[in-house]
């Protein structure tokens, strides 16, 4: 067994992989996989949560030791490799090929249930087509007259607004609960089937077809955040909400809570640990300078949450100002932002079809584009892991991505039913949080513990010129692992059972399901390391020594031609 992959046929296939055409293109996919939903609807909510202004402190301070370090290991790995996570992984550290196995499960499931959102969005957009808005009114033949208002309510109030029952009896036509599944909404279904026919065009020829479409995808959004906060800032009260939203409440920083929160945010938001960065990184040439890159995304990342949190404060100040209420009383963070809040606020604004259109369709361009990654990540190891095995005529992207949509479209059907917000909360609630965090210490210790730090930033310095300087070293070595491991742990000690509202509870065996969701991408990490021993020869020592050697071709980053080899043998102490 040559695990070292020597001859032509690796070359062969990494020129077939293709490249991006131009740097901007790859920086634009990034930012457009980094910057997503949760830039729009949970970090303004946390900094209204966690102290207001005083929250930058601590997440400022997490990007640094966390995001930024983070992000060029993956960018490192996918490009010093030319692979994706399953191969990348298997060539530096086999003992750890499950690592990459797992992010491919993950992202295999979320893109699966998260479609279900790009489904809401795409019934919202075409909804805003109609000549009045339809969740503007109570007259509709889904609102409860009793209970409905035109107006924005707080919850204690035992009303619900038009735009909470426009979401809950005419998009999701909600069930009583999971147990109670009822049929398939057929509207929600053909939004899901167009957004996997969307995202399939957008990646089925790789990234050269996908670093055309994310000119518009990462950059549209904000063109149409700049428009509303230029409207919205012009409104009465609009100035309260921004004052609400930077007024800092330095008391909070002493809570442990604000810095776990802090941490986690920025971790999820710009998407680490789901191997998608190693992917989009492994199509660019080996001496790329990558760390200028990694600082544009991460930069990027963090502005877009504080431009957005500009804009949905500024509209919620505008709002509460209109209805007498206070902007904590519409201080909402999830969907419930999206899709029940704003949708009110537009609703006020002249001609408010424009307004509704735009808006979802940012919404859109920024959940496409976290999807167009995670399918390109799963559709690219399929590639590199099947389609040598398979006839000629299959081995296309075009080919094997139809039957990858297929199955994940599957996965994600169950949320299109009249209980299918319930199955989307239990996904969401299990399949990323404990997975990820794992993966992404494993990454870590892959790289700087058993591979050895040394020999990494060595590898690194024949492609890049230099080696990573101590700041990185020292985050890559103990600061990022120990505070990814924190969350890690905080994420287990604190797990709460999964909730819908404030009233329904799940039953028990739907936890279950979602335990197994978790356990569906970990247990591929013990099964990678069983499998690459076994293939091993030797006592057990010997193969566990093999295991952990790291086996490498790099091409000559000065362009000979030449091909310069990497077999080492790491151990522990050379980090």
């Amino acid at each position: 067994m040559d695990t070292c992959g020597r001859g032509s046929a690796a070359t062969n296939q990494a020129q077939q992989r293709g490249t991006w055409s131009r740097r901007v293109e790859f920086v634009l996919a990034s930012i457009g996989y980094a910057v997503g939903l949760s830039n729009i609807w949970r970090f303004p909510y946390l900094c209204y949560r966690n102290g207001g202004g005083a929250f930058f402190i601590p997440y400022f301070i997490m990007v640094f030791l966390c995001a930024l370090p983070m992000v060029y290991l993956e960018f490192s790995i996918g490009q010093l490799t030319q692979r994706g996570p399953v191969q990348a992984f298997t060539k530096l550290c086999p003992l750890l090929k499950g690592v990459g196995v797992g992010t491919v499960v993950v992202s295999f499931i979320f893109i699966g249930y998260f479609n279900t959102l790009m489904s809401w969005i795409l019934f919202y957009l075409f909804s805003s087509f109609s000549p009045t808005l339809p969740w503007q009114s109570c007259n509709n033949a889904w609102n409860i007259p009793e209970t409905c208002s035109v107006a924005y309510t707080v919850n204690d109030t035992g009303k619900q607004s038009a735009s909470q029952q426009f979401f809950s009896h005419r998009l999701l036509d909600i069930s009583e609960g999971i147990e109670q599944m009822g049929g398939i909404r057929w509207e929600l279904l053909g939004c899901l089937v167009l957004a996997w026919v969307l995202e399939y065009l957008s990646v089925f020829k790789g990234v050269k077809l996908t670093g055309k479409v994310v000119y518009f995808t990462a950059l549209f959004p904000y063109t149409i955040l700049s428009i509303l906060l230029v409207f919205t800032a012009r409104l009465p009260g609009s100035a309260d909400g921004i004052l609400f939203f930077l007024t800092p409440k330095w008391h909070k920083l002493l809570e442990i809570q604000v810095w776990i929160d802090a941490l986690s945010q920025i971790f999820f938001s710009i998407g680490v640990g789901f191997g998608v960065m190693v992917s989009m990184s492994s199509y660019n040439n080996q001496n790329y300078n990558i760390l200028r890159d990694s600082v544009i995304v991460a930069c990027a990342n963090s502005a877009t949450s504080l431009f957005a949190g500009f804009v949905v404060f500024s509209a919620l100040g505008s709002m509460a100002h209109q209805q007498n209420l206070t902007v904590e009383d519409l201080a909402v963070g999830g969907p419930g932002l999206a899709f029940v809040v704003y949708p009110e606020i537009l609703a006020a604004m002249p001609v408010p079809q424009l307004w509704a259109v735009l808006f979802f369709l940012m919404l859109l361009c920024l959940g496409l584009g976290s999807q167009f990654s995670h399918l390109e990540l799963v559709g690219s190891c399929v590639v590199e892991s099947l389609g040598p095995k398979l006839p000629p005529g299959w081995r296309s992207k075009e080919r094997l991505l139809v039957p990858v949509c297929v199955a994940s479209f599957l996965v994600g059907l169950p949320c299109v039913f009249q209980g299918g917000v319930y199955m989307f909360q239990l996904m969401d609630h299990y399949t990323t949080v404990v997975s990820v965090l794992l993966m992404a210490v494993l990454e870590i210790a892959a790289i700087s513990w058993i591979l050895g730090l040394r020999r990494f930033s060595d590898m690194l310095s024949k492609t890049l010129g230099k080696t990573p300087n101590i700041y990185f070293r020292v985050c890559w070595l103990v600061i990022t692992p120990l505070m990814v491991l924190a969350i890690l742990v905080t994420s287990i000690v604190q797990h709460t059972p999964p909730r819908y509202g404030k009233c329904y509870q799940f039953p028990e065996w739907s936890k279950a399901v979602g335990w197994m969701l978790t356990m569906a991408s970990i247990v591929c990490i013990p099964i990678g390391a069983a499998h690459e021993l076994y293939c091993r020869k030797g006592s057990l020592v010997e193969r566990l020594r093999a295991s952990v050697t790291a086996r490498l071709q790099l091409d000559d980053v000065r362009g000979s031609g030449q091909e310069q080899e990497i077999c080492l043998t790491s151990t522990t102490k050379d980090a």
